[in-house]
């Protein structure tokens, strides 16, 4: 692929369905939209086959002046980019998909959205120009405010504005720090900002400008009120598509601008980090145990899972980030996949109030076992892909805080209770209603949704080395980057050291 603008050609491919879309009726918007993120995905998977790993950290590269030196059409990717552009390819069809029969008014503008949205997602994770990542970033409000607006439940007005404004509020300081930045470090490329060594003074000034926009897109608490609201209101794709895809782009902003560009500012407001945290991990549970909604449920729990990402990055060490990162794409899987299980009920009895269900495993045993795999991956259970970056997580964040390693694993033990309540009220027992006992089984559409998560589900939790590889190296350029300001942890430990014999005898000694 040397030479050819790969890039620019995914970005592009979407963007000329969703013209194709406009141009037919629904039948062919669906099939339109369908085939051309099938192709988007192909696409991907051939830059993940073509991907060296070891190789030069930013593969793939474009550059391509616009406005001088202020703002350049500038892609590349690493391998954390990598994988989260895999990601986003991979829902997407899914997302096309879980669609087809659920929405019936203005399907042309729909696929639309969604494929416009595509493109500026994965724009986000290609672009190596700070001003061109500020405008994709921002430009992903646009299609989901739309698609939550017109296509949603009945309060969709109220989620859509507060889904906008709590966004886009928060990204104005991150455009002023940026502002700052190129005008101290003369460029606006990515990967020169990111070895600048930017002054202490004024690092912590730019970590919470960024802080107020990532923060408001992960969500951490108290600023994840908008998610609830917009999950419960948005149409079942995009619950998907926010909770599996747009959540990651706070998550990738710490990854890509946080540690790397301010280490000493996030050495300092660590406490601030792990204290979010801890919060939101025990009090979003709380929350979630005591919901009616199934929707509003599994927002919950993403507030607490998204918790478990930002423990592990700013833990400073090579296991917390690592767990970070695989706990963004297990939770992207997981999480869309539990959103799908609710709208294949909905869809049937078109209510989403827990108390209407139960039995559902009588009449339905194929949904159930789906059902169960993606609730045992969001508890973490070994061999799935939750258990993987949750380990990884918390052993990196007990490197860093002991107590902060506690507390995480409180919030454990109250998700695999709110997430085997959910699935014992849903699937055991007697149906509660007619409607629930007459549900049928999967249909043929609905199969070929859930197959293929559920085998990426596994493929995970069985083999994470493949996820991992591709990201090792920027992980250690990361951990180089940030390990002069790194803290010294609560818990003693250097991970791969023990105490010799001697010193550990001399110390029992000491203890009588």
């Amino acid at each position: 692929m040397a030479g050819f603008p790969i890039l620019s050609v995914i970005l592009a491919l979407p963007i000329l369905g969703a013209i194709a879309c406009l141009m037919t009726n629904a039948q062919g918007a669906r099939w339109v939209a369908l085939i051309t993120t099938l192709v988007t995905l192909a696409l991907c998977v051939g830059l993940w086959l073509n991907f060296q790993v070891g190789g030069p950290q930013w593969q793939f590269a474009e550059n391509v002046p616009l406005f001088g030196r202020y703002f350049n059409w500038a892609l590349g990717i690493d391998g954390i980019a990598l994988m989260l552009i895999v990601l986003t390819a991979f829902l997407m069809p899914i997302c096309i998909a879980a669609s087809w029969e659920s929405i019936q008014n203005r399907v042309s503008e729909y696929m639309a959205c969604f494929l416009v949205m595509e493109t500026l997602m994965l724009g986000v994770f290609m672009a190596q120009d700070i001003f061109l990542f500020y405008v994709l970033f921002e430009s992903t409000l646009v299609p989901m405010y739309l698609i939550i607006g017109i296509w949603g439940g009945a309060n969709r007005i109220y989620a859509a504005y507060k889904f906008f404004l709590y966004t886009l509020l928060g990204s104005v300081l991150m455009l002023i720090a940026m502002l700052w930045m190129v005008n101290f470090a003369h460029t606006t490329s990515i990967p020169e900002l990111l070895v600048t060594d930017f002054p202490p003074e004024a690092q912590t000034w730019l970590f919470l400008a960024f802080l107020a926009s990532f923060a408001v897109k992960l969500p951490m608490w108290p600023v994840h009120t908008w998610l609830p609201d917009a999950h419960v209101q948005a149409p079942t794709a995009g619950s998907v598509i926010l909770a599996g895809v747009l959540l990651k782009l706070g998550g990738y902003g710490f990854v890509r601008f946080s540690l790397p560009m301010f280490p000493e500012a996030a050495n300092q407001l660590m406490w601030l980090m792990f204290g979010l945290s801890m919060i939101a991990v025990v009090y979003t549970s709380l929350v979630a145990l005591v919901q009616d909604d199934m929707k509003k449920l599994i927002a919950y729990s993403s507030v607490a899972h998204m918790a478990f990402v930002t423990i592990g990055l700013f833990s400073f060490n090579r296991q917390g980030i690592d767990g970070g990162l695989v706990v963004m794409l297990s939770h992207g899987l997981v999480s869309g996949a539990l959103f799908l299980c609710v709208g294949v009920v909905y869809d049937r009895l078109h209510t989403r109030e827990i108390a209407a269900y139960g039995g559902v495993s009588n009449n339905m045993p194929a949904y159930a076992l789906f059902f169960m795999l993606f609730t045992m991956a969001s508890v973490g259970l070994p061999g799935t892909s939750g258990f993987v970056g949750e380990f990884l997580a918390m052993v990196g964040s007990y490197q860093a805080s002991s107590w902060a390693a506690f507390v995480v694993t409180t919030g454990i033990i109250l998700g695999a209770a709110y997430m085997l309540l959910l699935y014992w009220r849903i699937a055991f027992g007697t149906a509660r209603t007619e409607g629930a006992a007459a549900m049928p089984d999967l249909s043929p559409r609905e199969w070929a949704i859930f197959v293929p998560i559920a085998a990426v589900v596994l493929w995970m939790g069985v083999y994470p080395e493949s996820f991992l590889a591709p990201m090792r190296a920027d992980v250690t350029a990361l951990v180089h980057r940030i390990e002069r300001a790194a803290p010294r942890g609560d818990a003693q430990l250097t991970p791969g050291h023990a105490p010799a014999p001697a010193a550990a005898a001399h110390e029992a000694e000491g203890t009588h």
